[in-house]
């Protein structure tokens, strides 16, 4: 398996659990084990609320009790929000994914557990766990709905996995101007400045030439951009010699 596997324990409301499921297919994570569902299994709530993740929930494994939900995983991250009294690494969401995106590759099982929304985990189920998730919320409002927490973790995942840039640029048909291009312009925006008469007094005339160029320099335009604003210009020339 190239994932982990997300199980939610005693989860309390179908809305919770499709909410979950929607989450995680969000990010590409497709197993999902459940422990001990308040409201039964299946839950058409939780299909509902699913809005195209249904295989998830027709796939999940369904459990009794926390320990045979991960019986066959090398690695169980537990993620709460308050001290237990164990002693446990604890690491926040990114570094956990990190972590389970490295012990995946090198072949080991990892789940993480998500408790029910009232409470979270008890001490028993944290207890099976190798390491702590704690995620830096408010700490005068630390409670996370358990699709929420679902979904900090599956981003992660996601973030540790897939070859996503962290910036880009949608170009819509267009690229970006050469040098030749943006040299054009300036020398075009200088030579009708000149003509009139914005670059004044004469001894400044240098310096604000050059602060024009530089302007031009820093604005990432494209080849539309830069015809656009030759266009404006030619329009503005013709306005004028109309109206002269």
């Amino acid at each position: 398996m190239s994932q982990p596997v997300f199980v939610l324990v005693r989860p309390q409301m179908g809305e919770n659990i499709g909410a979950a499921a929607r989450a995680m297919w969000n990010f590409g994570l497709d197993r999902m084990r459940l422990v001990a569902p308040r409201d039964g299994w299946p839950n058409q709530k939780a299909v509902a609320m699913a809005s195209g993740a249904g295989r998830l929930l027709d796939e999940a494994g369904l459990f009794g009790d926390t320990a045979a939900a991960v019986h066959d995983r090398t690695h169980v991250f537990a993620t709460t929000a308050r001290a237990r009294g164990l002693t446990k690494p604890i690491v926040t969401p990114e570094r956990a994914m990190e972590m389970a995106a490295e012990m995946i590759a090198a072949g080991d099982k990892v789940a993480v557990l998500f408790g029910p929304e009232r409470a979270g985990l008890e001490n028993d189920d944290v207890a099976r766990a190798n390491t702590l998730i704690n995620v830096p919320v408010n700490p005068e409002f630390a409670s996370l709905n358990l699709g929420q927490c679902v979904l900090l973790l599956a981003y992660e995942w996601r973030r540790q996995t897939a070859d996503a840039p962290k910036e880009r640029v949608e170009m819509a048909g267009t690229d970006w101007a050469s040098t030749i291009e943006v040299e054009k312009l300036a020398e075009h925006y200088e030579e009708r400045m000149t003509d009139a008469g914005f670059f004044f007094p004469e001894h400044k005339a240098d310096s604000m030439k050059i602060n024009l160029r530089n302007l031009w320099s820093r604005m990432p335009l494209t080849r539309a951009d830069v015809q656009i604003l030759h266009g404006m210009l030619r329009q503005m020339v013709r306005w004028k010699d109309r109206r002269d």
